[in-house]
């Protein structure tokens, strides 16, 4: 990974939010998911908090990765290590109980992960029913669901998803199909469910909706439509380590690493400001948002 990310070209403000990123490691203290659908790299929190000093950010929300599974021992670790300054969202499973969510809460998670663009594809009525019974056990604590998804999937739900007693956070300007228009039928019921107020967006993972080099062009009218759309409901995040491209299949307990994409994190800064020129509602993303919705 990286490790010489240059300082954004933009006046940082007090409290910028890094509102999805991810840490892998120590394996020996931590070992990866034994069904997973990748293997990566160590990715440390002391490496993250480097990035952190380097392009001035101040918060950070440490996201479940689905190679550790629902095995949430090293996000929290993580989240520990960074203190109050950190918030999580976690993936968990069906048999975990009121109490474990509870301390959960105590030490910072305001959301669950479901994942199913990493880890094979879903019906839009299996979702459905995992939305629905998420969100019944997230409701008494205030936590939001984080879904990862195709925009095919996102705009089949939405219905349901607006109906939900939880705001639901779509991952990744919902990925878009960077090769295709801008006005993409998915993508249109995403921006209309916006207008809802329950569904926020982050305006994440330029580098998954166009996956040439950077600077992410195909990215750019996407994230400019949602960000316009509804900037009191975006959030920015690095998606640190930028995990490379991977089949979404299973692979074995030996397999390789896949390598992470060579991104400078403060570039992708520059791309916030490139689809939010406004100063104040940047601000409002990198800084309020963040603070609302994941209780800083």
């Amino acid at each position: 990974m990286r490790k010489d990310n240059k300082r954004p070209g933009f006046a940082m403000p007090a409290g910028a939010t890094d509102s999805h990123m991810h840490v892998f490691g120590p394996f020996d203290l931590f070992p990866l998911a034994a069904k997973r659908s990748y293997t990566p790299a160590p990715a440390l929190t002391a490496d993250y908090r480097a990035l952190q000093r380097q392009i001035g950010l101040s918060r950070v929300v440490f996201v479940q990765p689905s190679a550790y599974g629902t095995d949430n021992r090293c996000t929290l670790d993580a989240m520990a290590a960074i203190g109050p300054a950190a918030r999580g969202v976690v993936v968990i499973e069906d048999s975990l109980g009121e109490a474990e969510l509870a301390a959960m809460h105590k030490a910072g998670v305001r959301g669950v992960r479901i994942n199913i663009l990493s880890v094979g594809a879903s019906s839009a009525e299996a979702l459905t029913a995992r939305l629905r019974a998420t969100a019944a056990r997230l409701a008494p604590f205030g936590w939001h669901i984080q879904l990862f998804a195709s925009i095919g999937l996102i705009a089949a739900v939405m219905p349901i998803a607006l109906g939900l007693p939880v705001p639901v956070v779509v991952d990744h300007m919902g990925m878009p199909d960077g090769q295709g228009p801008a006005d993409q039928p998915g993508f249109g019921v995403l921006l209309e469910a916006l207008g809802s107020g329950r569904i926020w967006v982050k305006l994440s993972g330029s580098c998954r909706v166009d996956t040439g080099p950077p600077p992410h062009q195909r990215a750019l009218p996407f994230a400019r439509a949602l960000a316009a759309a509804r900037p009191d409901r975006m959030v920015w995040g690095s998606d640190w380590p930028h995990i490379g491209v991977h089949g979404g299949k299973a692979v074995g307990g030996e397999a390789p690493p896949v390598p992470y994409r060579d991104l400078d994190n403060g570039a992708l800064l520059d791309e916030l400001a490139t689809w939010v020129p406004e100063a104040a509602r940047r601000n409002l993303i990198l800084v309020d948002n963040p603070a609302r919705l994941y209780g800083f």
